[in-house]
C-alpha cells in the first residue's frame, strides 16, 4: 500500500502502560466513527505497516490503543510519534456538499462576489488552520478554511464556493 492511498488519522502520543498499549490522538471530526476499527496502518519511519487492533477506547479525541503483537513498553516506545492512518476506502461517508481535502485538489475556487478565482493546487494542513493554496493572477494565495469562508463543493463542476472578505485577495496582489 502507497502513502497515496492511505489518510491519516491521527498519531501516537506514548506508550502507556507497560504492556505495548499506546497513548493516541485522532484527529478527526467524529472520534466515534473509528471505535470498531478491525485494523490500523503505523507509518514507521516511512514504512507502512499493517496491525490489528487488540482493544481500542476513545475519550473525546484521546484514546488508548492496543495492537496485536505489540506487548511491551519497548515495542510501544517505538511507536511513538508515528501517524496513524487507514485506507481511503475506509473514509466515512459525507454529505453531498461536503469534501475531503484530497478530494477537491484541482477544483476551481468560486467567489461568491469575484466569481471564478482560480484552481486548488494544495491543501496546507498543520497548526491550528488548515488553508488553500491557489493561484491568482500568478501569486499565491491562501484561504483559510473555516465554515464562514469555505462552504459548499460541487462535485459535479468540481468547484469549492467561497465568500471571501474584502481585501483578502489583495493582500496577495
Amino acid at each position: 500500500m502507497l502513502f497515496d492511498d492511505c489518510f491519516e488519522i491521527g498519531y501516537i502520543r506514548k506508550p502507556h502502560g507497560l504492556n505495548g498499549a499506546v497513548s493516541i490522538l485522532l484527529d478527526v471530526d467524529d472520534a466515534m466513527k473509528y471505535k470498531k476499527m478491525e485494523s490500523v496502518i503505523v507509518n514507521i519511519g516511512s514504512n507502512l505497516i499493517p496491525f490489528f487492533i487488540s482493544s481500542l477506547q476513545i475519550n473525546g479525541k484521546k484514546g488508548i490503543l492496543r495492537l496485536e503483537d505489540v506487548t511491551t513498553i519497548e515495542e510501544a516506545e517505538e511507536l511513538k510519534s508515528c501517524t496513524l492512518l487507514l485506507p481511503l476506502d475506509q473514509l466515512p461517508q459525507l454529505n453531498e456538499n461536503q469534501f475531503y481535502f484530497h478530494e477537491v485538489i484541482g477544483y476551481k475556487v468560486v467567489d461568491r462576489a469575484k466569481g471564478s478565482l482560480g484552481n486548488i493546487e494544495n491543501i496546507l494542513s498543520g497548526g491550528n488552520q488548515d488553508l488553500i493554496s491557489m493561484k491568482y493572477k500568478n501569486k499565491e494565495v491562501l484561504i483559510p478554511i473555516n465554515d464562514a469562508l469555505v462552504g459548499m463543493a460541487d462535485h459535479k463542476k468540481k468547484e469549492v464556493h467561497v465568500n471571501l472578505p474584502e481585501g483578502l485577495l489583495e493582500i496577495y496582489l
